[in-house]
């Protein structure tokens, strides 16, 4: 018989790559390894890889130090290569559908259609009136699907899944909270260089989309502004300045995080005019290395006008505290939210 097993969660971002392997217990859900390592700046820019060598030695040098037995791993990916699509087509059966969405796609998908991997997937079938039903169409560039695959197999391990990073976050939030049917959330995912929005209405994604701006642009508006290397600004970012500089760190991270606001409401705002009567949001929830800042989730309420939450990956999750430590776990909570997502994701062991 065949029995599922997890896969190891490994979130290949722009900033840092997160690693989380976890493992099906008798009392839920158990976290077997938890690892961030750092990567210079400009490795990843809009989800394409610029020095795949870098990010392969991580990769490697995470699995031995951590001794990392687990190979099948699920990755994601994000950016202008990867376009979601909600499409309401003729209701038919998945065999159908499997033979006529490439032509469905060649309408809304703005590449070529021979670059693209398609997938799609029938939201609430049983729901379909008129002989209608919705469905979620997902289109990949080729190219940005082989190259993470490629990098993957040459750190030595094997790419079962390839997920999208803001599915990867409603697994994430899903597996944590009582997902909601009857109203509307946003999960809003702030790395360095990539916000990744999503939208559930009704216990199904609504709408998706990825943002190019992120923590990285505050960072660099410190670097600016304080002349200060990158790493130095990086660190003055996340609080590591001295009292007398605290009025002008603040300042710079606030200001910057107004233009991130507003660059998020933007996308809000086209939801919620093209979304149905009802869809209304109730709730936003925060994740991402960008969302650790403290005064983020303040900011972004009185901006957009609804209630700020950061996201916490870890709330059904156990762990050994001589494992892991509770603090750092609590400190870094939303920066795997990501990672936990694809590492919930499961395979076949026979």
């Amino acid at each position: 018989m065949a029995r599922a097993k997890n896969t190891l969660g490994l979130d290949i971002g722009s900033s840092s790559i997160k690693v989380v392997q976890l493992k099906e217990t008798k009392k839920g859900k158990h976290l077997v390894k938890l690892v961030e390592v750092q990567l210079p700046a400009d490795t990843i820019v809009d989800g394409a890889l610029m020095n795949s060598s870098t990010i392969v030695d991580a990769i490697v040098e995470v699995v031995r130090t951590n001794k990392i037995k687990n190979k099948d791993v699920a990755i994601s990916i994000s950016g202008h290569s990867v376009i979601i699509k909600k499409l309401n087509l003729p209701a038919q059966s998945e065999q159908e559908l499997d033979e006529s969405i490439m032509w469905e796609a060649e309408d809304v998908i703005p590449f070529d259609i021979k670059d693209v991997q398609i997938s799609a997937q029938i939201l609430s079938p049983t729901s379909s009136t008129r002989g209608r039903m919705d469905v979620l169409l997902v289109a990949a560039k080729k190219e940005l699907v082989n190259d993470y695959t490629a990098l993957v197999n040459e750190a030595g391990l094997n790419p079962v899944i390839v997920d999208v990073a803001t599915f990867a976050l409603s697994n994430a939030f899903e597996a944590n909270y009582d997902l909601p049917l009857d109203s509307t959330i946003g999960l809003i995912n702030i790395g360095a260089s990539i916000i990744n929005l999503s939208i559930i209405s009704n216990g199904s994604p609504s709408f998706t989309r990825d943002i190019s701006f992120g923590g990285k642009n505050i960072t660099q508006e410190i670097q600016r502004q304080m002349n200060v290397s990158y790493d130095e600004a990086e660190k003055l970012k996340l609080g590591g300045y001295k009292e007398h500089l605290k009025e002008k760190i603040e300042s710079i991270i606030k200001s910057v995080s107004e233009n991130l606001a507003g660059e998020i409401q933007r996308s809000l705002d086209f939801y919620t005019h093209s979304a149905s009567e009802g869809s209304s949001i109730s709730k936003i929830y925060l994740s991402g290395g960008t969302a650790k800042i403290p005064y983020l989730p303040e900011i972004m309420q009185n901006r957009l006008g609804y209630q700020v939450n950061v996201l916490d990956p870890f709330l059904k999750i156990h762990f050994n505290e001589k494992d892991f430590s509770p603090e750092y776990i609590k400190a870094n909570a939303p920066v795997f939210a990501v990672a936990i997502g694809l590492g919930l994701r499961n395979t076949k062991e026979e």
